[in-house]
């Protein structure tokens, strides 16, 4: 299975390049990568979003189900039900959720890079879960000033990788990355995802009564804690793989639950397509739980909300956690 599995992520390695590179085209001369394309039940795509979908369904049509017979999810693809490819009923076929590019708002301006996302997992039909992914694949999409792209991989149980290329002359190297080693959270990067309108006081103050226990009052004129709101799930999970976070959480479907019984309207969660490389993070050893404090999962479909917590290291979880899961139940139910 390791073989089969390490010529799925080469396969995947070919498609994610071309993305890449028609993402970057689009963003040098493309027309307004921010115009509105149409709504689909789990979230809004944009221009930039519709110009590499064509690719997704010509490469697993015509390249990877041939070789690879799999059941693809992608948001704007398939929503309503997931295509299959290939023979139904052929041994080792598997379940692939891809999202083309994750981070589109802020990649559409050109103010930070976006990701290429895809993972695989044996298909169990609609049992299939997030914690069923065994193969993993994030490749950045750097903003159009940039010349140089990160990839990260992993194959469950076997570990993972990382790499860096110059996109000016297609040299590629190995990359160290490392989930920082502090059991703190003074003076680094933590927060809780509020990126959009509805209920953000509400994680916001969730936010201040953690760090008022985890690290202690405000102290006057310092600043002890540091923050970074990245729209993109994929670029939360870099950022503590590469070491610069420590904590982030994306409570956003336990608020939800809160906002209707308040007879307010819910906005918009994550998905399973937005987490479908988790598993790199956690090889890493960042440590990755679900909104409740659980093992992370939730439906590989398009519409399904999930939530998760990550913690850079163990040490960061035991201090922070106990405090978290309390404070969620108490403010958020």
């Amino acid at each position: 299975m390791p073989d089969r599995d390490n010529a799925r992520l080469e396969a995947l390695r070919g498609l994610h390049e071309r993305i890449r590179a028609r993402v970057r085209r689009t963003l040098r001369d493309g027309a307004d990568p921010a115009a509105l394309a149409r709504e689909t039940r789990g979230d809004t795509i944009y221009a930039l979003d519709v110009d590499v979908e064509p690719l997704l369904v010509a490469f697993f049509t015509e390249e990877f189900a041939p070789r690879f017979p799999c059941t693809l999810i992608a948001e704007g693809v398939n929503d309503d039900r997931p295509l299959v490819l290939g023979p139904a009923a052929a041994p080792g076929r598997v379940r692939v959720i891809v999202d083309p590019i994750d981070g589109t708002r802020g990649l559409m301006y050109d103010k930070r890079p976006g990701w290429i996302l895809t993972g695989i997992a044996p298909d169990r039909g609609d049992l299939t879960g997030l914690a069923d992914i065994r193969v993993a694949l994030q490749t950045e999409i750097p903003t159009s000033k940039q010349n140089r792209a990160d990839q990260l991989w992993a194959v469950r149980g076997s570990g993972w990788g990382a790499s860096r290329t110059d996109l000016d002359t297609g040299a590629t190297a190995p990359l160290a990355l490392r989930p920082s080693r502090a059991d703190h959270l003074e003076h680094g990067f933590a927060q809780i995802a509020r990126f959009f309108p509805g209920g953000k006081d509400v994680l916001a103050a969730l936010e201040e009564a953690l760090f008022a226990e985890v690290v202690g009052p405000v102290v006057a004129g310092k600043a002890r804690v540091f923050e970074d709101q990245y729209i993109s799930n994929a670029g939360q999970l870099y950022e503590l793989i590469a070491g610069h976070d420590r904590f982030t959480a994306d409570l956003r479907p336990r608020l939800d639950a809160m906002l209707r019984r308040r007879g307010e309207a819910p906005g918009i969660t994550s998905h399973a397509y937005d987490l479908a490389t988790w598993i790199i993070a956690a090889e890493a050893g960042v440590e990755l739980t679900d909104d409740h404090g659980g093992p992370l999962d939730g439906p590989l479909d398009t519409t399904s909300p999930v939530g998760f917590i990550a913690y850079a290291n163990r040490a960061l979880r035991r201090r922070i956690e106990p405090v978290l899961l309390r404070l969620i139940d108490e403010r958020l139910g």
